[in-house]
């Protein structure tokens, strides 16, 4: 049975901060000239997490309310944020943020729709976004071409717990398009990577909920692969993670 999406990362939260990816610069270059986002217009981000989503927004001067329902995670964003004015960190879910109603001009989702029910999350963000108001949903998706990449997600595959059920690329783009239907729902692409170091690679693999922690039974195991596959790979050093960046964007008309 996968564990509660609100809990299970609790165990991973200084990994997470350190080796997740963040979001390209683009991406809110993107939604300020297609959407007339500009800074004066107010954020939620829902499943903040640690606020790796929520700072580049902070930093470019938005306001923002961080959803998080997980304790650990979110006391650890206002560890790293509460410097930002615009910081609003909030105890909620997707589908029961406690926002007010129109409070917010546009609803993103880094790395988190794919825990969402999205029946109610649809309905939660209709009613807390301004009429005119955008949703941002956003992926950093590993590429799996090059050979590294290809034996990298087989360790992944072999010694994860639930990979194949939690992993976002169950998502595909129909269940998106009757997100936002009967919205048009619009996709761009953008370019990301990480360099790593082993320390860095294997802070990466677990900061993922579904691979075994440090303490648990399989990380040596998982360890040792690891280590093999990184000195195998190496180049001075270091391994290269390559990501797409997916964005996917619109507005949410009521249904009938």
């Amino acid at each position: 049975m996968p564990q509660d999406s609100t809990t299970r990362f609790s165990n991973r939260v200084e990994d997470y901060v350190k080796y997740r990816p963040g979001y390209p610069p683009e991406v809110i270059l993107f939604l300020q000239a297609q959407y007339n986002l500009d800074t004066g217009k107010i954020i939620a981000d829902i499943g903040s997490g640690t606020g790796l989503s929520t700072a580049p927004f902070l930093e470019a001067g938005y306001r923002t309310y961080a959803v998080e329902p997980n304790a650990a995670m979110r006391e650890k964003s206002v560890s790293l944020l509460q410097q930002y004015p615009g910081f609003k960190p909030v105890d909620g879910t997707a589908e029961h943020t406690g926002l007010p109603d129109q409070s917010v001009d546009a609803v993103i989702a880094g790395q988190a729709f794919h825990w969402f029910d999205r029946q109610a999350a649809r309905t939660e963000f209709c009613r807390i976004l301004q009429p005119t108001g955008i949703v941002a949903l956003i992926w950093n998706e590993r590429r799996i071409l090059n050979q590294f990449e290809k034996e990298y997600d087989r360790l992944i595959q072999k010694h994860a717990k639930d990979y194949v059920q939690v992993s976002q690329r169950n998502i595909n783009l129909q269940a998106i398009r009757d997100f936002f239907s009967p919205g048009t729902c619009y996709y761009d692409l953008f370019v990301n990577k990480q360099v790593f170091d082993f320390e860095g690679l294997e802070g990466r693999l677990l900061s993922s909920s579904y691979m075994p922690g440090r303490e648990t039974e399989g990380y040596e195991a998982m360890h040792k692969e690891l280590r093999l596959l990184f000195d195998r790979y190496q180049e001075a050093g270091t391994v290269t993670l390559n990501y797409d960046t997916k964005l996917y964007t619109g507005k949410l008309p009521a249904r009938r």
